[in-house]
């Protein structure tokens, strides 16, 4: 159910044949939207019922299994249609969780920083093993596909998105090493409450035994809340701030990252140099993700070294062009506002900032972010890309008399606009693609956003 045009679809449905399956794929897009997957199914096709453009009930009542994609909710009426008549449903990450031979999995959910903590943490594994392999929310690397590369000491990263953790509870999903990297207002639309969106990503731990380790940011406001669903795994922590002496994790203090576990605390390394080079919130990461290596068999003092070949990673303030004045930034994976805070934390303090942001609201709220754009851009330094979440926007700086703002119909139009913007200046600046907000509407996604971003910075630099 739900084709779609990332990957993950094409990679279940050559798996799920694999498996001897009678398949149906059905989705309310037509042929010619699923052309790209549509092409990469081509050499089995013949081995497929299509049903595109539509859902129809026959196809949820006559199938045995029901494999859903991420995008579909859990609250669709063909999904209620299968369940009234006592049909499995699976999504990629229950199926593959069932079929994957190895024992040695991490997975890694939170509203922000997802990405970075599961490459980091694979970068820092790769010490222990060549083969150690990254899967879940990646066009590169979707969850069935990757079935075929795992060994039983194969070192598995997920990344789970809540999306992939709505039927976890319903599967025996349970990685050694789960992790949560904060809980911050986001997919309201589809989630409804903040508790239940929560909830949702507390299912990473629910079916956890007592030999495996679950991962929660301190200060992160939500982690009470998980505390208080008692998991049965053992508990660590990390933390920008000390812990307190009652408290096992990764923490920073004094400048330096500390380590403290099973009643031993060790020196990890000084991170005033990465924080100069990555950014304040990015320490939040990579506390998570060594934290999340060292559990997994990493010596802690490896830590250090593998931190000085850190990966960038793509779309996520990634670096795309530089010169003597002008830096650019492609940070089109910050769907929400509170990574562009965290974005604008990071390059405010190198300079002159030029963010572009707008797009497709999801019952977000707009309010901080507006403030924190007042306190780190001159008016003429914010350009909006027109959309539903834009006007939110508009709204919120308008209460704080923000004061003029530039605004462009297409992605093109608000790059022009900052480059002319650029060149009024004599001082280094830096020109900040973070729209805050989802795609929809404008692009297929944010992947399809940024790839255009960077086709705009090769054409117009």
């Amino acid at each position: 159910m739900g084709l779609g045009i990332l990957g993950g679809g094409v990679a279940s449905a050559r798996w799920l044949l694999g498996q001897g399956a009678l398949l149906t794929i059905t989705d309310m897009k037509s042929a010619e939207v699923l052309a790209s997957s549509l092409v990469k199914l081509e050499d089995i096709k013949k081995n497929i019922h299509f049903v595109l453009g539509e859902h129809r009930e026959s196809d949820f009542i006559a199938n045995d299994i029901i494999v859903v994609n991420p995008d579909v909710p859990s609250s669709s009426p063909f999904i209620k249609i299968a369940r009234d008549h006592g049909k499995i449903i699976e999504n990629e990450l229950s199926l593959f969780y069932r079929f994957c031979p190895s024992h040695k999995t991490v997975a890694v959910t939170g509203t922000r920083g997802k990405t970075t903590t599961v490459n980091w943490t694979a970068h820092f594994l790769k010490d222990l093993r060549s083969d150690v392999l990254i899967t879940g929310n990646s066009p590169e690397n979707p969850l069935l596909g990757s079935l075929e590369k795992i060994g039983p000491e194969t070192p598995v990263v997920i990344e789970a998105p809540s999306f992939l953790l709505e039927l976890a509870s319903e599967s025996d999903f349970a990685p050694h090493i789960a992790v949560i990297t904060n809980v911050y207002r986001d997919h309201l639309n589809r989630h409804g409450t903040m508790e239940a969106y929560a909830d949702i990503k507390g299912n990473i731990f629910r079916k956890q035994k007592k030999d495996d380790a679950v991962i929660f940011n301190y200060t992160n406001e939500w982690t009470q809340y998980f505390f208080g669903q008692t998991p049965k795994s053992k508990v660590l922590l990390f933390s920008t701030k000390e812990l307190p002496m009652d408290k096992e994790g990764m923490f920073v203090h004094g400048g330096e990252m500390m380590l403290r576990i099973d009643g031993k605390e060790s020196q990890v390394m000084n991170v005033t140099d990465f924080i100069n080079e990555w950014g304040w919130h990015n320490l939040e990461n990579l506390l998570a993700s060594s934290l999340a290596a060292i559990l997994s068999g990493l010596d802690y003092r490896e830590v250090e070294k593998g931190s000085h070949s850190l990966p960038q990673i793509r779309y996520r303030q990634e670096k795309i062009f530089e010169n003597n004045f002008l830096k650019i930034y492609n940070d089109t994976a910050a769907t929400s506002p509170d990574a562009t805070i965290a974005a604008l934390a990071r390059f405010s303090k190198e300079g002159d900032v030029i963010l572009i942001a707008g797009g497709t609201d999801r019952d977000l709220d707009f309010k901080e972010w507006a403030e924190i754009v007042k306190k780190s851009l001159k008016p003429e330094n914010l350009i909006l890309l027109s959309g539903t979440a834009t006007e939110k926007m508009k709204r919120e700086l308008r209460e704080i008399n923000f004061g003029k703002i530039s605004e462009g119909d297409t992605l093109e139009q608000c790059f022009e606009i900052a480059i002319a913007c650029a060149k009024t200046t004599n001082e280094e600046i830096s020109i900040l693609f973070s729209p805050s907000a989802k795609s929809f509407g404008k692009f297929k996604n944010e992947f399809d956003r940024g790839q255009q971003f960077e086709a705009l910075v090769k054409k117009l630099t």
